[in-house]
C-alpha cells in the first residue's frame, strides 16, 4: 500500500508513482462521480509475458490501492489470430500473479453491436466512408510526418452509398481486403493517426464467440476507447507506444461521452528485458518452429514459462515494483529479475541434497551393512520449516567437480590426503583413487572419523571444505534441466538487421539425465514445490515430472555467474 503522508507541494500522498498521482488527483477532483474503474485488455492471440505482468500489476494494483475495480476485457477483434486456449491461459496467469476481476470479465465482441451502430451513425453523418483501395495504396497515400497525405478517390462518396457498401461488406458480399471503412478526419494532420484511420476491415474467419455473425471487425483504435466507454472504465492505462494514439482515442470517445463521464488514457513505459524478446510475433515464431518447447518453455519470458521454471508471483511483483513506472523507455537487466527470484526462493525453498555429476565414494572403514540417518535443516531462513531425515551409508555420491587429483592452492574440497566435512554428517579423508583402463577416475576410497557426527565428541572439529552428497544405496535417479538465458545477445531488438533466431543461446538448455537426489526430494516433489539443491541452485518439479521419472527444472543458480562472465569477457 502507498504511504499516505501528504506531499505539501501538491497535496498528494507521498510514495505514489506518476500514474497513481494522476488517478488520485482525479478522484480528489470528483471526476466520473468519484469512481475508479481500470481494465486489463489483452488480445487472446498468444500467452502473456513479463511485460504484460507489469501492466497487470498497474491495472489491478491501482484499483486495489484506491478502492476501485479492474475489469478483464479480452480484445478479441481479430478472429484469424485468436484462440480459446489463449483466453484460458490469460485467466490462469492473472490469478497466479494474485489478482482477480470478480464478475467483471468482458470481451470487445460484447460491444460489436454498439460499435457497428456507431459506425453506421458516423457514416450517415458524413464522418466515415468506404474505401476500395488496397492496404498498400492506402499506406502510400498516408504521406509522412513532414508531408501531408493524399485524399482517397473514394472519400467523396455519399453517405447513402457508403452505408449501402458497409452493410454489404458485413453481409459477406465482398472479399477480404477489397474494402475498408475509414474515418473521415484530416489527411493533412500532423498526427499520422488522424489521416483517415481504418475503422473496419472484412474478415470471414468465424469468431470464437460470435461465430459467423459478423463479416466486418473493428480496428483497435476504433474499438478500444469505445469499449472503455461502454464498460464504464474511468482510467485506460497503457504503454507509451499509445501516446500518439491518445488524440484519436479522445476523438472517438467524444462521439459518445458528455460532461458526466469520459474515460481517460494514461501511458507508462513498457517492460523491456535483456537477453530476451517481448514481441509476441517473435515468441509465436519460436513456438511454431519448435525452437522452444511451447509457450510455457521455462526459457520463455511468458508468465506460464516463468511459473513452470519455478519463479514465484511474489518475486515477479517485487521486480516490477523495483523497476517502477516512468514516462521513459528503459532496458531492464534480467539480473534484477533473477535477484528478486533468488531472494524470494532463499526465504521459502526447502534445502535438500542432489548430485548432478556423481562420483562414487566408498568409505572403507564404515561397516558394509550399516545404515543410519542424519538430520537436515529444511530452511535456516525459516525457523518454522522443521527438519527431515536423510540416509547415510558406506557408499555415497559427491559432485565430480568437488574432487581434484592435483588441486591448486586454496582448493578446499576433496583431494588426495585432504579432509572435508560431508554436510550434516561426518568428516572424511581421501586415501586412494580408483581409475579405469583409460585413466578416468571412477571411485574414491576414503575413511571417516566416527567422532565427527553432530552430538559426538569431535563434532566441532573444523575443516575448510563442506560438500553435499547422497547415499548411493538410497539415491533416486532424476532428470535435471539446466536453463539459461534464451538469447546470447543482451538486446536482440537493437540488431534489426540480424534474424533474431541467429541470436538464440545454443546453451540455453542442458539436460542431466541421471542426477542423484536424496529420497526426500522425490517423496515431496509435488507441483510448485521449491527446493534448494544445496551448493547447486534452486529447482522445482517440472510439469513432466512423475514419481517414477522425476524431472526438475533449475529455476536459478545460487549466484549470478552470468554477469561476471560477461564483464570478464
Amino acid at each position: 500500500m502507498c504511504d499516505n503522508t501528504v506531499n505539501p507541494d501538491n497535496n498528494t500522498p507521498k510514495g505514489l508513482n506518476f500514474v497513481e498521482e494522476e488517478v488520485y488527483n482525479d478522484l480528489q477532483a470528483g471526476k466520473n462521480g468519484g469512481r475508479l474503474n481500470t481494465r486489463f485488455p489483452p488480445e487472446p492471440n498468444g500467452y502473456l509475458h513479463i511485460g504484460h505482468a507489469k501492466a497487470i500489476c498497474m491495472d489491478f494494483g491501482v484499483a486495489e490501492k484506491f478502492g476501485g475495480t479492474c475489469n478483464l476485457r479480452f480484445d478479441d477483434t481479430n478472429p484469424v489470430k485468436e484462440d480459446v486456449e489463449y483466453v484460458d491461459a490469460i485467466r490462469e496467469d492473472i490469478h497466479w500473479l494474485g489478482f482477480d476481476w470478480g464478475d467483471r470479465e468482458y470481451y470487445a465482441s460484447d460491444y460489436f453491436p454498439q460499435l457497428f451502430e456507431l459506425a453506421v451513425r458516423l457514416i450517415k453523418e458524413g464522418k466515415a466512408y468506404v474505401d476500395d483501395q488496397t492496404s498498400e495504396e492506402i499506406a502510400a497515400q498516408k504521406g509522412t510526418p513532414t508531408q501531408p497525405g493524399i485524399e482517397s478517390p473514394y472519400r467523396s462518396r455519399t453517405p447513402e452509398e457508403n452505408l449501402d457498401l458497409f452493410l454489404r461488406m458485413n453481409a459477406g458480399e465482398f472479399e477480404e481486403g477489397s474494402r475498408v471503412l475509414r474515418a473521415k478526419i484530416d489527411m493533412a494532420s500532423d498526427n499520422m493517426h488522424f489521416r483517415d484511420p481504418i475503422m473496419y476491415r472484412i474478415i470471414k474467419t468465424p469468431h470464437h464467440r460470435t461465430g459467423t455473425t459478423w463479416k466486418v471487425y473493428p480496428m483497435y483504435d476504433f474499438a478500444h476507447g469505445q469499449s472503455d466507454y461502454f464498460e464504464g472504465v474511468t482510467h485506460s492505462i497503457c504503454t507509451l507506444e499509445f501516446v500518439p494514439h491518445r488524440p484519436l482515442y479522445n476523438y472517438f470517445v467524444d462521439e459518445l461521452a458528455d460532461e458526466t463521464y469520459r474515460p481517460r488514457q494514461i501511458e507508462f513505459n513498457r517492460l523491456n528485458l535483456t537477453y530476451t524478446v517481448m514481441s509476441k510475433r517473435k515468441l509465436l515464431t519460436l513456438v511454431k518452429e519448435g525452437l522452444v518447447a511451447g509457450w510455457d518453455d521455462p526459457r520463455m519470458p511468458t508468465i506460464s514459462g516463468m511459473r513452470r521454471r519455478g519463479f514465484t508471483p511474489a518475486s515477479i511483483r517485487k521486480f516490477i515494483d523495483t523497476i517502477g513506472y516512468t514516462r521513459y523507455e528503459a532496458l531492464n537487466s534480467v539480473s534484477l529479475l533473477e535477484h528478486a527470484v533468488r531472494d524470494d526462493l532463499n526465504r521459502i525453498a526447502t534445502r535438500v541434497m542432489a548430485v548432478l555429476n556423481p562420483l562414487k565414494v566408498t568409505i572403507v572403514n564404515y561397516p558394509e551393512d550399516k545404515e543410519e540417518t542424519v538430520t537436515m535443516e529444511n530452511n535456516p531462513e525459516d525457523p518454522e520449516s522443521g527438519v527431515h531425515e536423510m540416509p547415510f551409508s558406506r557408499e555415497i555420491f559427491i559432485e565430480r567437480d568437488d574432487f581434484m587429483e592435483n588441486p591448486p592452492k586454496k582448493f578446499f574440497r576433496l583431494a588426495p590426503g585432504a579432509e572435508v566435512r560431508l554436510k550434516g554428517a561426518y568428516i572424511i579423508k581421501c586415501e586412494d583413487i580408483v581409475k579405469d583402463a583409460d585413466g578416468n577416475i571412477t571411485e574414491l576410497l576414503c575413511t571417516y572419523d566416527p567422532d565427527t557426527l553432530s552430538g559426538m565428541p569431535g563434532a566441532a572439529r573444523k575443516v575448510k571444505g563442506t560438500l553435499h552428497w547422497v547415499s548411493a544405496r538410497h539415491a533416486k535417479d532424476a532428470e535435471v534441466r539446466l536453463y539459461d538465458r534464451l538469447f546470447d545477445v543482451e538486446n536482440p531488438a537493437a540488431e534489426p538487421d540480424r534474424d533474431f533466431r541467429e541470436m538464440l543461446n545454443p546453451d540455453s538448455l542442458r539436460v542431466v539425465e541421471h542426477a542423484k537426489v536424496e529420497p526426500f526430494v522425490v517423496e515431496n516433489a509435488t507441483p510448485g514445490t521449491k527446493f534448494q539443491f544445496q551448493r547447486v541452485g534452486y529447482f522445482t518439479p517440472d510439469t513432466d515430472s512423475t514419481p517414477e521419472t522425476p524431472v526438475f527444472n533449475r529455476t536459478i543458480a545460487l549466484k549470478d555467474t552470468w554477469e561476471k562472465v560477461q564483464k570478464n569477457g
